[in-house]
């Protein structure tokens, strides 16, 4: 039997199945500018304050979006207009018909794997408290729109 996100579209999803489509990598949770001439969107390697750096997951996932106003809650509904997400998304590869790396835990079986494969913001990061507004142009990164 095919698993789960090769049968059933993103709104069919329960959601565990929607969570467990979630790598790990963390790269949704890094700082954008937003070049404000060209809406360009420029990743940035600074961590949200909220993100545990070592493990690559939220520190108050339920409450980010109240802690975090920037946090953007992903939902089959706003996907479509996340065109900031990056190219290992496995909920962008899903919404594309693509399918998922092999080193995603799903496929793979294991959750270090993602981290393995050099995919996630694992020692990669700054944090967001340690970097002055006027530096944020500084520690724009080109790495999280890299695809393996």
């Amino acid at each position: 039997m095919p698993p789960f996100w090769k049968t059933k579209s993103l709104s069919q999803m329960t959601r565990a199945e929607w969570e467990s489509l979630c790598d790990g990598c963390a790269r949704c949770c890094l700082m954008k500018l937003e070049d404000e001439d060209t809406a360009e969107i420029w990743y940035t390697d600074i961590a949200c304050a909220l993100l545990d750096r070592q493990t690559c997951r939220c520190t108050d996932y339920d409450n980010r979006t109240a802690r975090v106003p920037d946090c953007v809650a992903l939902t089959p509904e706003t996907l479509p207009a996340l065109a900031w997400l990056p190219p290992t998304c496995a909920y962008r590869l899903v919404a594309e018909g693509e399918d998922l790396y092999w080193w995603h835990p799903l496929v793979s079986g294991d959750p270090e794997t993602v981290h393995a494969a050099g995919i996630s913001v694992r020692g990669r990061t700054v944090r967001e408290q340690d970097i002055a507004e006027a530096d944020l142009e500084d520690h724009i990164a080109m790495w999280p729109l890299e695809a393996p």
